[in-house]
């Protein structure tokens, strides 16, 4: 049996001695090793019957083992359970990569990435907008500042939203921008709770060249 490691995830690809086109794989797992093999119908989870299979998930993490029970299986009967332990991949950089992906899914990101369109402002503005319509309520303030070959803008958003797949999703979001000299500067902060795939998640984001705290008391950071 060959385990591949992935990001939240392992792949079993058990192999024949010798190839038989009826045969196909009942794939069982448990975060904990079987001792006794008769338990394993009782005791792990079963995943599903194919020549390969893929467990994965957000709880699957580097650093911890995990195990299969697969058996073959055709028309004749069902043979005994073999035991495969593996690890997900501990390869820092892919983790950040898949969490920079998965992230700039969500509606908070892309909010916070969306560019502030004051080309449609007048030269100096503070306002707030209400929207009520059928799929989101929202709540948006901005100030706006123009000279010369600049500009400045402040924006904050506070919606509830109903997504393609019928979901609530709410968030809050301060975005800032600065255009100088052609050049898009961007700072922004938000926090929201969304119903994604994987189930509810809750997250802040910074967007940010540079990142700190201060100690109110002294000023260190």
């Amino acid at each position: 049996i060959e385990l591949t490691p992935g990001y939240f995830q392992i792949t079993a690809t058990p192999h024949l001695a010798v190839y038989d086109p009826t045969v196909q794989f009942e794939f069982w797992f448990s975060e904990k090793r079987i001792a006794d093999i008769r338990q394993v119908e009782t005791t792990a989870r079963y995943l599903g019957t194919g020549l390969y299979w893929i467990a994965a998930s957000i709880n699957i993490k580097p650093g911890h083992d995990y195990y299969f029970y697969i058996r073959s299986v055709n028309t004749v009967g069902k043979s005994a359970f073999v035991e495969a332990v593996g690890q997900p991949s501990d390869d820092a950089s892919g983790y950040l990569d898949f969490f920079k992906g998965e992230i700039g899914k969500t509606h908070l990101a892309q909010e916070l990435w969306t560019q502030i369109d004051n080309g449609q402002l007048a030269p100096d503005l503070a306002e707030i907008r209400t929207s009520i319509t059928d799929v989101s309520n929202e709540i948006t303030q901005t100030v706006n500042k123009k000279l010369e070959d600049q500009s400045a803008a402040i924006q904050q958003i506070q919606k509830v939203q109903v997504d393609t797949n019928n979901n609530l999703n709410s968030m809050w979001a301060v975005k800032l921008q600065q255009m100088k000299d052609g050049r898009l500067y961007i700072a922004g902060i938000g926090a929201g709770i969304e119903n994604t795939p994987a189930g509810m998640q809750s997250q802040v984001l910074l967007a940010a060249d540079r990142i700190a705290m201060i100690n109110p008391a002294n000023g260190n950071t």
